[in-house]
């Protein structure tokens, strides 16, 4: 069965003699699962979730503090995707769950000496511009008239446009990612994900705009890992090479070198 505390290590490892330990809140998830999967060659994963489960090392609830302090000890870099990730949550779910949570994890990041926090943002942070065009008729697969090549893209620097509380709180926890980012000097980079889910593919004529597949994911996450100690904090956007995608990626390929490889329309 997973154990409710951290892993044993090894005193005195060498880090230049071993795999990164990259700690997984939230591992349970659609994110979380798909990451382990994409990167567990590459990293010492270790995957803390409040279900047990294959992609659950550690069972612990990320809004107690104390209960999650040792699971950050001796860990190099972490991806926190820890919240219910229901895009109707109420303000109460979002609230007692998803704000400590982020917050909890931030801290024991800082106690803990991590030198890379990614947060899973999401693209619903700025979700109210699909109600404008083009992005609406391009969300509702209605394209006649739009140019693919032209249409502007949503940037990570526009104003936020939260569609629900979910949305809310994630705006909410990159203002914390920024805090400790200024304040604390922890190098924290927001990821605001597109679709992704099991099936790896569009479902609906929404998604061939929003996803992001499993290897694009991969690459993007590594993509972050890898970056230079020094880059500033950042917010990308995390989709794929979309022929219709909504949001604007140049940032992560300037900053990161992402390159997205998969195009929602080879599923059409």
């Amino acid at each position: 069965m997973p154990d409710r505390c951290a892993p044993e290590r090894t005193p005195h490892q060498d880090v230049r003699h071993r795999r990164r330990r990259v700690l997984v809140t939230g591992s349970a998830g659609a994110v979380g699962t798909a990451l382990l999967r994409e990167l567990r060659n590459e990293y010492e994963l270790i995957g803390l979730d409040a279900a047990p489960g294959p992609s659950t090392d550690i069972v612990a609830d990320m809004t107690d503090l104390d209960e999650v302090l040792g699971a950050f000890e001796g860990v190099d870099m972490v991806i926190d995707l820890a919240a219910n990730s229901e895009v109707g949550a109420t303000w109460q779910e979002v609230a007692t769950n998803n704000l400590p949570a982020t917050r909890n994890a931030l801290e024991a990041a800082r106690r803990g000496g991590v030198r890379r926090f990614l947060f899973a943002s999401s693209h619903h942070v700025v979700g109210l511009y699909e109600r404008d065009e083009p992005y609406a008729s391009i969300v509702s697969g209605a394209y006649d008239g739009i140019d693919p090549q032209s249409f502007k893209r949503i940037a990570a620097h526009a104003p936020i446009r939260p569609d629900g509380f979910y949305a809310v709180g994630k705006v909410v926890g990159e203002a914390m990612l920024r805090l400790y980012s200024d304040v604390h000097g922890l190098s924290a980079i927001a990821l605001r994900i597109g679709t992704v889910h099991p099936a790896d593919r569009p479902l609906n004529p929404r998604q061939f705009a929003t996803l992001l597949t499993h290897r694009d994911l991969g690459q993007l996450v590594r993509r972050c890992l890898e970056a230079p100690p020094d880059l500033p904090f950042s917010v990308f956007y995390g989709v794929s090479a979309n022929r219709w995608r909504l949001w604007e990626i140049d940032n992560a390929k300037k900053l990161i070198g992402y390159a997205p490889v998969d195009n929602a329309e080879s599923w059409r």
